[in-house]
């Protein structure tokens, strides 16, 4: 991993994650993290990475909630890019993916989810004043879930990339249409999730989103309640706090101001 011709070399311990440089050096990228698990409702252990600024401190905590498939080694970019604004994040694999065991299921998932908040809420101390639910994709649809589901300790949702119900997605995805609709079964989902979630929401979607189409962050913006901003972006699927973190953290704040 590089930046500006600097050359990173991630070093993952049993506690903590550390970065040198081509030298062995240690370099301070702008934030710590630490290596964590926990079990969750699920029964699972869960393996999940605590980022915290070293520079800017907004005094304000992320739940990241990753897409679909891959883990935290494939999943990092959009946490560290808020970690360096100054934001602690938190994110974690879902059980059957990375070092988290058991198996992947839409149970499980929501499962995860609700620990992990609880973990974060926790370990959430007077230095964090806010506290963000923020998901992408799978991610992003599992957090309006999570967001509802403790709604009395969630200050403001974010949602990237993500799709309105696994029946719509399922049918976009897939060749059958309607038939789609009717074989996956909705256990829950991010639209019905929005219509009772009463604490501010930002939905961001890329117009180029050749994953999850557009329309759907359209529809799911139209069922949130305010107050609610749309953020439209280009660029491909969840790519946004790569291209856009200043504007996000801008939105973010505008939120949840610091007190």
């Amino acid at each position: 991993m590089g930046k500006n011709n600097e050359t990173r070399i991630m070093h993952i311990g049993k506690d903590k994650i550390t970065f040198t440089d081509a030298n062995n050096k240690p370099i301070d990228p702008g934030y710590t993290i630490d290596n964590v698990y926990f079990k969750s409702k699920s029964e699972n252990s869960i393996n999940g990475w605590y980022i915290q600024p070293t520079k800017t401190n907004l005094n304000t905590a992320i739940l990241f909630l990753h897409g679909n498939a891959g883990n935290l080694l494939e999943q990092f970019q959009g946490p560290l890019a808020l970690a360096k604004l100054g934001f602690t994040v938190f994110i974690i694999d879902y059980s059957g993916y990375g070092l988290s065991n058991g198996k992947a299921s839409a149970n499980n998932l929501r499962q995860d989810g609700n620990s992990a908040f609880q973990w974060l809420s926790d370990h959430y101390n007077v230095q964090f004043r806010k506290l963000i639910i923020y998901g992408q994709s799978l991610g992003g649809h599992l957090a309006a879930t999570i967001a509802k589901d403790n709604e009395p300790n969630v200050d403001a949702l974010v949602m990237e990339g993500a799709f309105s119900s696994y029946k719509d997605i399922a049918a976009h995805s897939s060749n059958m249409g309607f038939l789609a609709r009717t074989l996956v079964k909705n256990k829950y989902s991010a639209y019905r999730a929005l219509r009772n979630f009463h604490k501010p929401v930002l939905i961001i979607h890329s117009t180029e989103d050749q994953t999850v189409p557009f329309s759907m962050g359209q529809k799911l913006y139209a069922n949130a309640n305010e107050p609610k901003q749309f953020y439209v972006i280009q660029h491909a699927h969840i790519e946004a706090p790569v291209y856009y973190a200043d504007s996000i953290k801008g939105r973010i704040l505008s939120m949840v101001p610091q007190p």
